[in-house]
């Protein structure tokens, strides 16, 4: 069954495009959602305009995107943070803070962006990816990875750097 979508719908397509879906999902899901019309040459001419508009919001947000993961790339986070004589954190550095530290330092990160396979739970340098999905055409979406290098450090020993570099 042909239907005309009236929003972006993820893994189907964009406002304004006619697609071919089974006659199941458009009846029982994209029809009573108002995600999909039958696809009538009114229809069609009503979203004309909001379709070029969508288009080129989306060529603009991949603009931005990509400038963002470019911009990141090679970044580096440095988090103080507690923990024992052996090096194991008092908690763990997860995705919500390396994300925060990197808005800090000026760069556009959302937390879902930060791919962390298992939180960070010693000190050292770990390096963290970042998964950008960028909008493509059609409904689809290709993914930019961008490496971020993640320092922990135990809280005492920031605070001793910095007294010796202020002795300096």
């Amino acid at each position: 069954m042909k239907v005309l979508l009236t929003r972006d719908v993820e893994k189907l397509g964009w406002l304004g495009d006619i697609v071919e879906v089974k006659t199941g999902y458009a009846r029982n899901f994209l029809l009573p959602q108002r995600a999909a019309t039958i696809p009538t040459e009114a229809n069609v001419q009503a979203l004309a305009d909001e379709k070029s508009k969508r288009a080129e919001q989306r060529l603009e947000e991949k603009k931005k995107v990509v400038a963002a993961a470019e911009s990141v790339n090679g970044a580096e986070v440095v988090l103080a943070m507690k923990a024992n004589e052996q090096g194991h954190l008092f908690g763990s550095v997860s995705q919500q803070a390396i994300a925060e530290n990197l808005r800090g330092q000026g760069f556009y990160v959302a937390d879902e962006v930060i791919v962390l396979p298992e939180h960070i739970k010693e000190i050292g340098t770990h390096e963290v990816s970042l998964k950008y999905r960028i909008p493509g055409d059609g409904g689809a979406v290709t993914e930019k990875i961008v490496k971020v290098k993640v320092v922990v450090v135990a809280e005492g020993q920031v605070q001793t750097q910095d007294s010796a570099e202020t002795q300096a």
